[in-house]
């Protein structure tokens, strides 16, 4: 079973922008009781789409860069979950979901989304 890839602001660029697979992103910190209910569902879903999407975590709590990286996304509140195609934000989903109902979301993604996942040109700093 895939995990969702813990990362931070050092490898948001590694990890997020120069990414060949489109990647959803859990803006998320220890201290949210939502964010600690959709944290399994969350991880059995990166499994189940491990094919299509890479899955990652940033808690935007842990240190004043991941603090900054949610607020350029415009991250208000958590749990807050992103796409990102090329280091593009497309589609965000804020709030506690169950595992079918994100489930159902995220396959919506993928079909109106078919564009990111055939790959655009990358974002350039």
């Amino acid at each position: 079973m895939t995990e969702a890839l813990d990362i931070d602001a050092d490898d948001w660029d590694t990890e997020v922008n120069r990414s060949s697979t489109p990647v959803l992103v859990d803006f998320w910190h220890d201290a949210c009781i939502w964010c600690k209910h959709l944290d399994p569902v969350y991880s059995q879903l990166a499994g189940e789409f491990s094919d299509k999407l890479k899955f990652a975590k940033l808690n935007v709590l842990s240190n004043e860069r991941n603090n900054q990286l949610a607020a350029k996304f415009g991250v208000m509140g958590t749990p807050t979950v992103i796409l990102f195609c090329n280091g593009r934000p497309i589609e965000t989903l804020v709030g506690y979901r169950p595992k079918e109902t994100l489930k159902r979301e995220l396959q919506l993604m993928i079909e109106t989304q078919q564009d990111c996942f055939k790959q655009q040109t990358p974002l350039v700093k």
